[in-house]
């Protein structure tokens, strides 16, 4: 079974776009919990502009299942100018406090509205070397971000990566537009087929939806997903229970 893992950012980004602590991220990661969710995933950046430092607090403090920190491993601290809300102490100095089930390891700045390339292992791949040593030594499973890349699979395995999650925009945007569909999911395979061989597991996510997963659920080995805008806006119409659910669904084949 692949697993579900809930990103809450956009509950957030709702809550800070008003001085209020509503919509509660604490709250909506019970109710996706409890509709069977297998993990909650969150994307704590230095400008705090959806997920804060104090809501990884939060959850790490009630969840039950397993917890799933993304960033940028290099981002450092950074004081808060916005009023009630604490500095950001840097990624890796909460993810050392916090000890989360699994670490994601994503290239992301401030300029960037989303995620949008994963690591060039070709380039990066000394300076994540530590980290991901670091990571094991603290019992959390690694993660790193990458693009559907086969020829990277292997030097990913090799540097102490225990996953990749595979950065899924383009079959998405291929499945929107109706051209290249097959071809882009044959990137998707290739690569879960050389990660298999490095002896890596496979997550993905990003502009995952009830539309294209269930073609993309059928890539080989996928262990688990991460989805938050997609799930969120569905969440919107029919409820947020209802929302977990039909995705859980989808990846249960049914």
């Amino acid at each position: 079974m692949i697993a579900l893992s809930v990103n809450l950012n956009k509950i957030a980004l709702i809550r800070n776009s008003r001085d209020t602590v509503i919509p509660s991220v604490p709250e909506h990661a019970r109710m996706c919990i409890e509709a069977g969710a297998d993990g909650i995933t969150v994307h704590p950046r230095p400008d705090q502009r959806h997920i804060r430092a104090d809501d990884c607090r939060d959850l790490a403090a009630m969840l039950n299942v397993e917890f799933n920190i993304e960033g940028n491993p290099f981002a450092g601290p950074r004081v808060s100018d916005r009023k009630g809300v604490n500095d950001y102490p840097g990624f890796m100095e909460l993810v050392r406090e916090l000890r989360p089930t699994q670490c994601t390891l994503v290239p992301d700045g401030d300029a960037q509205l989303t995620s949008d390339h994963g690591f060039d292992l070709s380039r990066q791949a000394e300076e994540l070397r530590p980290i991901l040593a670091e990571l094991r030594e603290l019992g959390i499973r690694s993660s790193l971000f990458m693009d559907p890349s086969p020829e990277q699979m292997s030097l990913a395995a090799e540097i102490g990566a225990d996953r990749i999650e595979l950065y899924t925009e383009t079959f998405a945007m291929a499945v929107a537009q109706g051209d290249g569909v097959a071809q882009s999911y044959e990137r998707f395979r290739d690569t879960a087929e050389a990660a298999r061989e490095a002896g890596l597991g496979i997550n993905a996510g990003h502009d995952l939806t009830l539309h294209n997963l269930p073609y993309f659920r059928e890539l080989p080995g996928l262990m688990e997903v991460s989805i938050g805008h997609a799930l969120t806006v569905d969440a919107l119409r029919m409820g947020m229970p209802a929302a977990v659910a039909a995705y859980l669904a989808v990846l249960a084949g049914r």
